[in-house]
């Protein structure tokens, strides 16, 4: 089984990826003024973006990849800490009619990979009984630092096995994965005011064979494999816009899970750029837990009850303002680095001005966060509402962790 058989219908989303496969700069090397403002108790948008004024261009996409759409698609999103899933209805416009979280216990999923085959199937198999969920037809997500997307003109040639061989070449030449451990997939889009382009999608091929060897091992059945970045950007990205347009400002949307947030980048056509940060709320949870020497579980429920916004203070009690700091100290982390990769955005050729970004992810309901990150950024940031495309959440039972569920309502939704 490869990455071919499951990401050929799925590349086509509509959108474009560039990834987490380029090296990503790190905090320590951001411009020192950012550093220096950043390390301040109280920063006054520490690291700001450019909003240029865009360039607009036409472009028009290939015949998509297609193995076929299926009406009814759930969409499975395996994080660190809980399983997701979704099941949509396309039929015209899609339609969520079932959704359920599950939680995982430690070290079982790890950085957007199987730690433990066997304790994952069991998991997953018991989520899907106990919610009742269909076992066919199941979009899977994946996405770590072991999986990138890039994208180059297109070799000048028509014959399509050797068009194959020249991107293989080209992949070889590019990707810091030995090719021969790697899984490759690409997709032709076609410029009618520049040269043709491929898209690559590339994963380990161990990551993937755990991912699938996993699912069976639950007996479910695998109708695709995406990447997450793009699941996001159909879930809250907004309604595409049709072939050959693009938008004025780049679409931005942010999901922040456990250990890791994914960042996509749409010009409201495709996807132009992905990256996976090494950042998750989990890391909010560490620092309280530190802050007030408290266990996990404690430190959890302080975090849910704290607005990193506002001077919350009680008579007598100085635990919530040291907790509010904390976080902060590791938002401030978050804000580098997703400036960084912003940066590297727009020093890309034909790159979008940014108006505004959206959060999602169970990360994002940490009260505050988009005020604290719009502030370090210099950027408009909301919390997104992961039922904006699919009807209301009505009757969906969330826990009142409703972005946990908006990689899997995107993985639903077809394209």
């Amino acid at each position: 089984m490869s990455l071919t058989d499951f990401l050929k219908k799925d590349m086509s989303f509509g959108r474009k990826p560039s990834t987490n496969a380029d090296a990503t700069p790190t905090a320590e090397a951001t411009a020192p003024a950012q550093k220096k403002e950043a390390k301040k108790e109280s920063p006054k948008r520490s690291v700001s973006l450019p909003k240029r004024a865009p360039k607009q261009r036409k472009t028009k996409t290939a015949t998509p990849l297609s193995g076929g759409k299926h009406k009814q698609v759930v969409g499975l999103s395996i994080g660190a800490s809980e399983l997701a899933a979704a099941v949509v209805v396309n039929n015209g416009r899609p339609k969520l009619v079932k959704a359920a979280r599950h939680t995982l216990p430690p070290d079982v999923v790890a950085a957007g990979e199987v730690r433990d085959p066997d304790a994952l199937a069991n998991e997953i198999a018991a989520f899907f009984s106990a919610a009742d969920l269909p076992r066919k037809n199941i979009r899977l997500g994946i996405g770590s630092s072991r999986t990138g997307v890039r994208v180059f003109e297109r070799p000048s040639v028509d014959d399509p096995n050797q068009l194959a061989n020249a991107i293989r070449f080209r992949a070889y030449e590019t990707l810091p994965i030995p090719i021969e451990e790697a899984m490759l997939d690409y997709h032709v889009i076609e410029d009618t005011t520049a040269p043709d382009r491929v898209l690559l999608a590339v994963a380990y091929r161990d990551l993937v064979d755990r991912f699938t060897a996993t699912c069976a091992a639950a007996k479910i059945e695998l109708a695709g494999i995406d990447i997450e970045a793009f699941a996001l950007l159909r879930a809250v990205g907004g309604d595409p816009l049709p072939a050959g347009e693009r938008a004025e400002a780049a679409r931005v949307a942010v999901s922040i899970g456990h250990d890791r947030t994914t960042v996509a980048v749409s010009d409201g056509h495709v996807c132009e750029f992905t990256r996976v940060l090494d950042w998750g709320g989990g890391r909010v949870t560490s620092a309280i837990e530190r802050a007030l020497e408290v266990d996990a579980d404690e430190a959890e429920r302080i975090k849910r009850s704290l607005d990193i916004s506002s001077q919350q203070e009680e008579p007598g009690d100085d635990r919530t303002p040291r907790a509010a700091e904390a976080a902060r100290r590791e938002v401030n982390s978050l804000a580098r680095e997703l400036a960084s990769s912003l940066h590297f955005y727009q020093d890309q050729p034909d790159s979008l001005g940014f108006a505004e970004i959206t959060i999602t992810g169970g990360g994002a309901h940490l009260q505050g966060l988009a005020a604290q990150l719009e502030e370090l950024i210099g950027i408009s940031v909301r919390v997104a509402d992961p039922f904006a495309r699919v009807g209301s959440g009505h009757g969906i039972s969330s826990g009142g962790q409703d972005g946990s569920l908006a990689v899997a309502i995107g993985l639903g939704i077809e394209d």
